[in-house]
């Protein structure tokens, strides 16, 4: 590969793809329809990034990558396949970059995303230098991607248009496994079905670790290959790994002892919130345990560990209202969020706004949606991203007025949230903004406001 372009680089897929590239030495470049934040690092870094698609950005590239949310009749598209250029999406590719590495991969529903981080981090601190792909900038390393010295690769492994079946990992975690992206999987059992899959590509002596406090995701063991190694990691069942005595702890995380069959290994303490995320740092833990790395110091360094950007991220306090900015996106998510913040914050007004995310998954779960923001004091629902999905003759509205929550309203627009906000925040509020859209302007809108007394209006910004 002497030139590979990316068309959709702004993603946090691809966008993690190109670093890696880049740091091989790799010649990279990019397109998008909006130059997001992770576009613009890698603006920083020397990649070259056009804003919008045209066939002349393809020029002189030897393979053309594309986002999945990327048509076929795409104008980048049409002129790769005309010049003959090869055109693969992430699921194609993976296997030539992983060619000869040990790969780590993190599936799940929930978790993927802090748990792969958490592994990235804790073997970067152990000194073992891994590549990763991480579906955010992981805060202890400063990025979301990194091409490593070592033969180790850490990767989370994403079932969206079924991105993990290009990988054959060395150990493979599922964190948690339930009913999500119907615009893919119409129903559990495709979506089992997939994860069944990716779980029959481990490679041979390897491992996999699955979460037994759900028993879908428990009974994932039975699909693994001979000659690989199961294991099981729990909070509230009986499994290989356990936490005992899990609870909350002064600096707001929670911790525990962990045990291994029984046996103590090390203590735990996080300083990120939320006891699903004393799960993650379990199934983190566990994995370099397999893999014989030293307890000890792999607990100090899941206690160091920060978080990564957009989960339970505190952006700022002004004026004592508090602003929190989180991708929980399915009610599960959302329930551990609001759970979390209840656990960490337990006497102040907890605000909940919620922007849904694509129709398919609004109707699919509407139910669970309207169930899970029990946490909350009150809670602000837009209208759905539609993201990739045509628009709809559907509104969230209808979810608002199946709510049992009595503090529940439903604001269409952006501008007509942070007006509502401006006029009902009072000191000692937390704001939480719960969205994989472009709801997270609602934060910087809101400190702007208060820094500066008076509103701020953001660019629209779009994602892929």
């Amino acid at each position: 590969m002497e030139r590979v372009h990316f068309i959709g680089i702004g993603g946090t897929g691809l966008s993690a793809i190109a670093r890696v590239l880049a740091e091989q030495g790799v010649s990279v470049s990019g397109s998008d329809r909006a130059l997001s934040p992770l576009a613009q690092e890698l603006i920083a870094s020397g990649i070259p990034v056009a804003l919008g698609h045209a066939a002349e950005n393809v020029t002189g590239a030897d393979l053309v990558i594309r986002s999945s949310a990327i048509p076929d009749d795409n104008p980048e598209v049409l002129a790769a396949r005309a010049r003959g250029i090869p055109v693969l999406k992430r699921a194609d590719f993976l296997p030539r970059l992983l060619k000869d590495k040990r790969v780590l991969a993190v599936a799940g529903t929930h978790g993927k995303t802090t748990t792969a981080a958490m592994l990235a981090w804790v073997l970067t601190a152990l000194g073992y230098d891994p590549s990763f792909i991480v579906g955010s900038v992981v805060h202890n390393l400063g990025k979301n991607a990194h091409a490593g010295k070592s033969d180790w690769f850490v990767i989370e492994a994403d079932e969206y248009d079924r991105m993990f079946l290009g990988i054959n990992p060395w150990v493979a975690v599922v964190t948690y496994m339930e009913h999500d992206h119907p615009d893919c999987f119409p129903t559990f059992e495709a979506y089992r079905e997939a994860f069944e899959q990716f779980v029959g590509q481990i490679r041979q002596g390897g491992a996999l670790l699955v979460c037994g406090d759900r028993p879908e995701t428990f009974e994932l063991a039975f699909s693994a290959p001979e000659q690989v190694q199961a294991y099981s990691y729990a909070l509230h069942t009986p499994a290989h790994y356990r936490i005992a005595d899990a609870s909350p702890n002064a600096q707001g995380g929670f911790s525990g002892t962990i045990l291994f069959r029984g046996s103590v290994l090390a203590r735990l303490d996080l300083q990120i919130p939320g006891e699903h995320n004393l799960a993650n740092a379990l199934a983190a833990f566990a994995t370099t345990h397999f893999l014989g790395m030293n307890p000890e110091e792999a607990a100090k360094a899941l206690h160091d560990f920060s978080g990564s950007d957009r989960r339970f991220q505190v952006l700022g306090e002004e004026k004592g209202i508090l602003v929190i900015n989180d991708y929980a996106h399915h009610p599960t998510e959302i329930r551990s969020t609001l759970a979390a913040a209840r656990a960490r914050y337990p006497r102040r007004r907890i605000w909940a706004v919620w922007q849904p995310h694509t129709y398919s998954r609004t109707r699919a779960l509407f139910n669970e949606f309207c169930r899970a923001f029990s946490d909350a004091d009150r809670v602000i629902v837009t209208e759905v991203y539609a993201a990739r999905e045509a628009q709809e003759d559907f509104s969230a509205s209808q979810v608002v007025s199946q709510m049992l929550h009595s503090g529940a309203i439903f604001l269409p627009t952006l501008d007509k949230v942070t007006e509502y906000l401006f006029q009902e925040l009072q000191p000692g509020d937390v704001l939480m903004v719960l969205s994989a859209g472009d709801a997270d302007r609602v934060c910087a809108e809101v400190l702007h406001h208060y820094q500066n007394g008076s509103a701020f209006v953001s660019g629209e910004k779009t994602h892929d």
